[in-house]
């Protein structure tokens, strides 16, 4: 499929949607829309993903696209009433429009009628199923292994360590699959549920289900982390998916130039082994479970040898084992987690 990004003003630093598009989707990204980044190409800003020109709107897109995909997820989830245009371009163009918003498209009247009129689709991959219910605990009682990716904040890397760690998984030789709990996981896996707009008491349920899902098929199984548990605002998904999940080992994943919850800086980040206690002492009442490794972002960090301290120092801090998935090999972590599950 050929696809086109919305990611104004923000590309690539606040685009996580986006990045993990170019990075992991199986789609042609044809243009990426920013119009602060006009003119320029992916390959200028980013260099470990998949390269497409920047333009300023779809107009300027070279060629037909069958999909746009919102490429940002701002804080609360809203629609950026600048966005619009694009939106309607693109509909009018017989394109679907792909968005993992709060705010769901197809309840827009004025998408939906271009939609209709047009032969589009309004694809909103928050929205979750209607059918769910409480957990069970049945979780625990699946025939696979699972592993959680957790984090130290919001946006430091958790769905990108489950890609990376599914793929080494499977590279290995296991039967590994990622269980998406997030609408960037969704729109490149093709499946899953955004936990984060599901009813609070459905959450665990949620998860449990994408877990039973996702091992009738596959013997390992990496669930998406969603937030921090410290987190003031995403605390409470996060549990969710913990406790959900009942996880056989966690992941703790950390951005080395995070010291200030994002959006949130009067919170101060506490300490790496606090965290490792405080998810070790969540999963526990109900699965326990240990944190067995850690997969460090150091993406804001230019030089090797820097990167490398970075890891060697959460290492050394934690106790644990740790890479950074994505600029070194992922095949390591991979190793490190089967070898203590």
């Amino acid at each position: 499929m050929r696809v086109a990004i919305l990611a104004h003003e923000q590309f690539p630093d606040r685009a996580k949607t986006a990045i993990c598009i170019l990075r992991y989707s199986d789609d042609t990204v044809v243009g990426v829309l920013d119009r602060d980044r006009a003119g320029d190409r992916v390959s200028d800003h980013v260099t470990d993903v998949q390269d497409a020109p920047i333009v300023a709107s779809m107009d300027a897109l070279s060629g037909p696209v069958d999909a746009l995909i919102i490429g940002i997820a701002p804080i609360g989830g809203g629609f950026d009433d600048s966005w619009r245009a694009d939106v309607k371009t693109a509909l009018r163009s017989g394109a679907d429009v792909i968005a993992g918003l709060h705010y769901l498209l197809s309840e827009d009247d004025e998408f939906a009628a271009l939609a209709a009129e047009h032969d589009a689709t309004l694809r909103d991959v928050r929205e979750p199923p209607t059918d769910l219910t409480v957990a069970s605990g049945s979780a625990d009682d699946v025939d696979a292994t699972v592993i959680t990716t957790v984090g130290t904040d919001c946006a430091v890397g958790k769905m990108t360590t489950t890609m990376e760690l599914t793929a080494a998984l499977t590279k290995a030789g296991y039967d590994a699959a990622a269980v998406p709990t997030g609408q960037t996981g969704i729109m490149i896996e093709g499946w899953g549920i955004a936990v984060d707009r599901v009813i609070g008491d459905f959450v665990n349920g949620a998860v449990e289900r994408l877990v039973e899902q996702a091992a009738r098929d596959h013997d390992v199984l990496v669930v998406e982390g969603q937030g921090s548990i410290v987190h003031p605002a995403y605390s409470a998904v996060t549990c969710g998916i913990v406790h959900g999940s009942m996880p056989d080992a966690m992941v703790l994943v950390h951005d080395v130039d995070r010291e200030v919850v994002h959006g949130y800086e009067s919170f101060e980040l506490p300490s790496l082994p606090t965290y490792v206690d405080l998810y070790e002492s969540l999963a526990a009442p109900v699965s326990p479970a240990p944190v067995v490794a850690g997969a460090v972002n150091t993406s804001s960090l230019t030089a090797d040898n820097l990167a490398t301290e970075a890891v060697t120092a959460f290492e050394e801090t934690t106790g644990l084992p740790a890479t950074d998935p994505v600029r070194f090999d992922a095949g390591a972590l991979a190793e490190e987690v089967m070898a203590n599950v």
